[in-house]
C-alpha cells in the first residue's frame, strides 16, 4: 500500500512552504466597514435576535426587583425549568423537496384569523415594567394582528386599553374575588366596553410562593426603602418615569397596599367549584376561555361545562412549584377534550419554534407573557414590536425549514417529544 504525500518507504515529505505577501491597502478596503459612531434610536432593540436578548436588555434597563418580578417563578423554580426544558427537547421531523418559497403564517384562534397563532398573555401590574404599560402592548399586538389579553390586575382600565387600539382583538382576564358582586360588576364592564373574550383563572386559590419577590421585598405599588432610593442611581430613567407619570395603581380594584402574596389571599376566592363557572358562563354572552388547567380530568369537566376553549398552563411556573410540563399534557389534553372547546397553551413559549412545536401538538395558539414583558421593559412600545417580530421570524423559518407552507399544515408528525 503507498501513501499520498509520502517520498521513500513510509517517509513524509517534507511540508510545502507557503508564500506570504504584505497586504496592499486595496485589499483590505473592501474588507472595512469603519463609520463615525452615532446615536440611532431604537438600535439596541435591533440588535436583540432573540427573545434571550430582550431578556438580557431588559436586565440593564429596570431595577433588579422588577426584572425579578418578571423573570421569577415559584418556590424553587423548578416547574418553570421544566416547561422550557420540555420545548428544548421537542425534535423536528423536517419533510424536503417542499415548494416553501412562500408561507402563510396565520391562524384561527377562537373563530377568528391572527397574524401568527399567538396569543398576548394578561400580565398584571405592566406599567411597573414600563410607564407606558399595557397601552403599549395593546398597541403592539392591534399592529401585528394579534389577540392581547388584558389582565385584572392590569394597571390601566379596560375602557382606555380598549379605546387606544380600537382595531385590536381584546380579551379579557378575570380572577373570582370572595366578593361576588364586585367581580359581577367587573364583568359588566368588561361586557360594556365589547371585548372578545372573557378568560377566567382558576389555579390561583392562594397565592405561590415568589420568593425573589419576598426577597426583594417588593410591594405594589413599589415603595421607597433605603434599597430602592439606592438603586435609583444604577436605573435613573425608569424612576424618573415611575415618579413623573401616573402613579401605579390597579385599575380594576382600589384601595391596596401590599405584596403580590398578600392580595392574591386577601381577595382571590380559594373555594371556586364548577357552580362559579356556571354562574359566570350564564353572565358573559361571548366566548368564554378557562386557564390555568394541568389535568386531562379538569380539562374534560371544563369541556362538558361549556368552556369554549382552555389554556393548558402552569401559570409559567409562578403558582405550584414542580408541575407537570404543560407540553407534555397538551397533546393527551387535545384527545380528550376531541374538538369539543380549543385547546391554547402558555408557559415555557420563548421562540418561534415553540410556537410550531405548540401548534403540531394539537393548540390553536400559544400564548407569552415574559417575552414580550422583556421586550417592554427593554424599549417600550417598541420593545413589544420587536419581542413578536422575533417570534414571528423564527416562526417562518421554522415553518419553511420544516417543510410547511402554512399553520393548518402542522401536524404531529412533524414534532416528537424526547
Amino acid at each position: 500500500m503507498t501513501t499520498t504525500g509520502t517520498s521513500g518507504a513510509g517517509k513524509l515529505s517534507a511540508p510545502r512552504r507557503i508564500r506570504r505577501q504584505i497586504p496592499r491597502w486595496a485589499d483590505l478596503a473592501p474588507l472595512l466597514r469603519l463609520r463615525a459612531a452615532a446615536f440611532v434610536p431604537g438600535r439596541p432593540l435591533a440588535s436583540a435576535h432573540t427573545i434571550e436578548d430582550l431578556r438580557r436588555l431588559a436586565r440593564r434597563r429596570v431595577p433588579g426587583s422588577v426584572f425579578d418580578y418578571v423573570d421569577g417563578a415559584a418556590e424553587q423554580e423548578i416547574g418553570i425549568r421544566r416547561a422550557r426544558a420540555a420545548f428544548d427537547d421537542v425534535q423536528f421531523r423536517p419533510r424536503v423537496l417542499k415548494d416553501v418559497s412562500q408561507v402563510d403564517t396565520s391562524a384561527d384562534i377562537l373563530g377568528a384569523r391572527a397574524a401568527l397563532p399567538l396569543v398576548l398573555a394578561p400580565t398584571g401590574f405592566t406599567r411597573m415594567m414600563h410607564h407606558a404599560g399595557e397601552t403599549a402592548v395593546a398597541r403592539a399586538a392591534a399592529r401585528a394582528d394579534i389577540p392581547y389579553t388584558l389582565s385584572t390586575m392590569g394597571t390601566t382600565g379596560p375602557e382606555e386599553v380598549r379605546a387606544c387600539a380600537p382595531e385590536a382583538r381584546h380579551w379579557f382576564q378575570l380572577y373570582l374575588w370572595r366578593k361576588r358582586a364586585a367581580s359581577e360588576a367587573l364583568v359588566e364592564r368588561v361586557d360594556a366596553a365589547g371585548y372578545e373574550a372573557l378568560m377566567l383563572t382558576v389555579d390561583t386559590p392562594v397565592g405561590g410562593a415568589r420568593m425573589r419577590d419576598v426577597r426583594n421585598g417588593l410591594t405594589i405599588p413599589p415603595t421607597l426603602t433605603l434599597r430602592t432610593l439606592a438603586g435609583m442611581a444604577a436605573r435613573p430613567a425608569w424612576w424618573w418615569n415611575a415618579l413623573t407619570t401616573e402613579p401605579l395603581k390597579f385599575a380594576a380594584m382600589t384601595g391596596f397596599d401590599g405584596t403580590v402574596e398578600e392580595l392574591v389571599g386577601r381577595m382571590f376566592d380559594p373555594a371556586l367549584s364548577p357552580a362559579d363557572f356556571a354562574w359566570l358562563r350564564a353572565r358573559w354572552p361571548r366566548t368564554l376561555v378557562v386557564k390555568g388547567v394541568q389535568t386531562v380530568e379538569d380539562a374534560r369537566i371544563l369541556a362538558d361545562l361549556g368552556a369554549d376553549a382552555i389554556v393548558v398552563s402552569s401559570h409559567g411556573g409562578r403558582q405550584l412549584d414542580r408541575t407537570v410540563p404543560p407540553l407534555h399534557l397538551l397533546p393527551r389534553i387535545v384527545a380528550a377534550v376531541d374538538g369539543a372547546c380549543e385547546v391554547l397553551i402558555d408557559s415555557g413559549v420563548r421562540s418561534g419554534a415553540d410556537l410550531a412545536a405548540a401548534r403540531a401538538l394539537g393548540a390553536s395558539a400559544a400564548m407569552i407573557g415574559r417575552p414580550y414583558l422583556y421586550g417592554l421593559m427593554a424599549g417600550g412600545e417598541q420593545g413589544v414590536e420587536r419581542a413578536i417580530d422575533v417570534l414571528g421570524t423564527e416562526y417562518t423559518r421554522t415553518l419553511q425549514l420544516l417543510g410547511v407552507k402554512n399553520t393548518d399544515e402542522l401536524a404531529a408528525e412533524h414534532v416528537s417529544l424526547r
